[in-house]
């Protein structure tokens, strides 16, 4: 028994020495120290305090817990005081660790355009396998590089001021028939009927007016994929992941058949799927029928979810605001007896003629703030404020922690949209992301919700 347990104790220590002389080898940078924080329980990390909890809750304790351990620690030590440049480096950057991965937390303004926009180049876009799949391995914000800074420029132009300026009328006329399907008194759930809206909206943006076999098909398919992008990948038949597989694959069937209809009939159309078509490379070369689908896909992700969820909080928002709601009806409503007079319908420069609804449009961003955070991963060792960022680890800057940080917003808490009478400090706010990542469809998001206010608000006594 003896000899056993001396050949258990052997191997043993073989096993942590030989795990030792790797973390050496690979300890990089020697002498720059990672960030504080805690890692949590092994594998899971802090993952269960993160989704038991208020992210903001979460993330803003953070820095404090840090910083109380720290003076704690100095003062028994060196009896020495921090000043307010400790305060700031340990309430800007820590560490801990999520969803499996190591990850470096960065929390100001400065830190986020530091990953996103002046280095942008060290830290590459990250997302889970399994989203990949389904959404198609060429969409562009799996990418950087030229390849991503082509197709950027493709749906940026595509949906550009001068391109969705044609698209009121249809928004319009979308957003009528959709509150039209309201009628009738039964209950709803907003967010699944703004997430209606969006598709729609999106469907116009891409392909213009898609046939209705086509758009039917697209919508079924889409719902299937969109039901399982957040469940637990596995191929166990039957399970939500596995259906939207099969989806994905049917809608590029669908997506095919409507890519090459257009090649057929050589339609010079300006949506997002004409420019994508006619693109071509510094080598005269095409997209493939396969980065065309992703990309289509793509953009009807980014979009869908987003736009609707904030539509959501505007309604909510206006109705918890009844002086905010009186005044943003105020402003309809004389935009629709002025069309009602002159028999004319919602127009675009009307719509960039909505001053205190695009300030109620802003503020809701501010305070929901759909994204509260994107993924990056270090492609390298990189130093930041004297801290080390290790190569390979996930980087999180926080947009959600700025948007409600009273140093920036004053008493953040409040809906209060007379705060964008003036410009928030740059890079302060950044409801669609910052950098070369940022959404490229923001304008047409802020658009839609606009639209759909004033129809909502003009129709229906509410909220």
């Amino acid at each position: 028994m003896g000899g056993i347990l001396a050949y258990v104790l052997i191997f043993l220590i073989s096993v942590a020495s030989y795990i030792i002389k790797i973390r050496k080898k690979k300890k990089p940078n020697k002498g720059i120290k990672l960030p504080p924080g805690s890692m949590g329980w092994p594998y899971i990390g802090e993952t269960l305090q993160l989704y038991s909890q208020d992210p903001n809750v979460f993330f803003a304790s953070k820095p404090k817990r840090l910083f109380l351990c720290v003076c704690v620690c100095v003062f028994i030590i060196l009896s020495i005081s921090h000043d307010d440049h400790l305060i700031n480096m340990y309430g800007e950057i820590f560490r801990t660790h999520i969803l499996g991965c190591p990850c470096i937390i960065l929390a100001s303004p400065e830190a986020a355009r530091f990953v996103l926009v002046t280095q942008a180049h060290l830290f590459k876009p990250t997302y889970p396998k399994s989203k990949e799949h389904l959404i198609g391995p060429s969409a562009l914000f799996f990418h950087q590089g030229d390849y991503h800074i082509r197709l950027r420029k493709l749906v940026q132009s595509s949906l550009s001021l001068d391109s969705i300026r044609n698209l009121v009328a249809d928004i319009s006329s979308t957003a009528a028939s959709t509150l039209d399907s309201w009628d009738g008194g039964h209950v709803l759930n907003t967010f699944q009927e703004m997430k209606k809206f969006s598709f729609e909206v999106g469907i116009l943006a891409i392909f213009g007016n898609l046939e209705a076999q086509y758009r039917e098909e697209m919508k079924r398919n889409y719902r299937i994929v969109d039901k399982g992008y957040n469940s637990f990948p596995t191929s166990l038949p039957g399970t939500p992941y596995r259906k939207a597989v099969l989806a994905r694959k049917r809608l590029s069937k669908v997506l095919g058949d409507i890519i090459r209809e257009r090649k057929e009939k050589r339609l010079l159309v300006k949506d997002l799927l004409g420019c994508l078509l006619n693109s071509k490379n510094e080598k005269g070369e095409l997209l493939t029928d396969d980065q065309i689908a992703d990309n289509i896909i793509g953009v009807f992700f980014a979009a869908q979810d987003t736009t609707a969820s904030a539509m959501t909080w505007i309604a909510k928002y206006l109705h918890d605001n009844q002086k905010v709601l009186e005044a943003v009806k105020a402003e309809q409503n004389a935009i629709r007896k002025l069309n009602d007079e002159s028999n004319q319908p919602l127009s675009w420069s009307q719509t960039r003629n909505m001053p205190f609804t695009q300030k109620v449009v802003l503020e809701s961003l501010r305070m929901a703030s759909i994204i509260s955070f994107t993924f990056r991963e270090a492609v390298a060792d990189v130093e930041y404020k004297g801290y080390l960022i290790p190569k390979g680890w996930k980087v999180m800057p926080l947009f959600r922690n700025t948007h409600h940080n009273p140093e920036y917003f004053r008493d953040p808490q409040k809906f209060d949209p007379t705060r964008f009478e003036v410009a928030p400090r740059p890079n302060t706010f950044m409801p669609f992301g910052s950098g070369q990542h940022a959404c490229p469809g923001n304008e047409l998001a802020k658009l839609e919700m606009l639209i759909m206010i004033h129809h909502l608000l003009t129709k229906f006594r509410c909220c």
